[in-house]
């Protein structure tokens, strides 16, 4: 079963994220948000009695977007407990060799695991290398210093060089990235060995999740801002090949937007409810 976390902006949590069983939390709003960050602790002293599983991502899409330089351990940690998390992304260089990544990892795990938390690996390459990112996953699924894997929406489509420019190359990329995963042998040593997939983003439309269904086994969670934000934008969903006939919506996530009228609040929980008979049907 794939859980899904819908994104949202900060005053509409309790509408789109409270009682789901996954939630990713964002280190720069638990950083720069006091509502967003005491949102996620007030639950955190009664989770025993409605259980969740909470990833704090490092923020690196949003980072990367606005070429600022990555959070590090030091201060994702005390951000991840302010939240409640159980698992936090390591540190991760979209763009750059696979190396970084790695070596950052070996040397984020030991103190994520000090401070009881799980680890959370995204893998990367430089730009158009794909095989050097096939060989990130591979190093990923062996390794004693990861525990789940992220499957970005940069990392894919910039090793098979589509991230820009190129809407329908980059909506298939993570679908043929995940057959040549599959081909690999290495989704099965990522389940063998116990670890975690889980999905970063959605590229150009909701449909993404039936392109890449016959993976949805391997797949343990997936969050997206899609839904939610597009509602907020007045862009519903549709019938065309991808669910957004424009592609993914450029627009920004406003994470401090209030006031949405009752249409955009509409709009946001039909396209949230659309992923979620989705998963519902095809994890079924």
């Amino acid at each position: 079963m794939t859980d899904f976390a819908h994104i949202t902006p900060t005053a509409y949590l309790d509408l789109f994220a409270s009682g789901r069983p996954f939630h990713l939390t964002l280190a720069h709003l638990v950083e720069q948000d006091d509502d967003y960050a005491s949102w996620y602790s007030d639950r955190d002293t009664s989770r025993s009695l409605m259980p969740y599983t909470n990833v704090m991502d490092n923020s690196a899409f949003e980072m990367y977007k606005q070429s600022r330089p990555m959070y590090e351990a030091e201060k994702l940690i005390p951000m991840a407990k302010k939240v409640g998390a159980d698992y936090v992304v390591m540190t991760d260089y979209p763009g750059e060799p696979a190396e970084l990544t790695q070596n950052m990892a070996g040397q984020m795990a030991p103190k994520l695991r000090d401070a009881g938390f799980g680890t959370f690996f995204v893998p990367q390459s430089k730009e158009g290398n794909l095989q050097e990112l096939i060989e990130c996953f591979d190093w990923a699924a062996e390794s004693e210093d990861v525990d789940y894997i992220g499957v970005s929406i940069l990392a894919v489509p910039l090793a098979y060089g589509v991230e820009r420019d190129n809407k329908l190359q980059r909506f298939l990329s993570r679908w043929k990235f995940m057959k040549e995963l599959d081909k690999a042998g290495i989704l099965d040593r990522i389940k063998y060995n116990m670890k975690k997939i889980h999905f970063l983003g959605m590229v150009d439309g909701p449909n993404e999740i039936e392109l890449v269904q016959e993976w949805l086994p391997y797949i343990t969670s997936w969050d997206s801002s899609a839904a939610v934000w597009a509602g907020m934008c007045h862009v519903p969903f549709d019938g065309s090949p991808t669910g957004l006939i424009d592609g993914k919506n450029e627009i920004e996530v406003d994470f401090s937007h209030k006031g949405a009228d009752n249409t955009q609040i509409r709009m946001a929980m039909e396209n949230c409810r659309y992923i979620d008979n989705l998963l519902e049907n095809l994890n079924g």
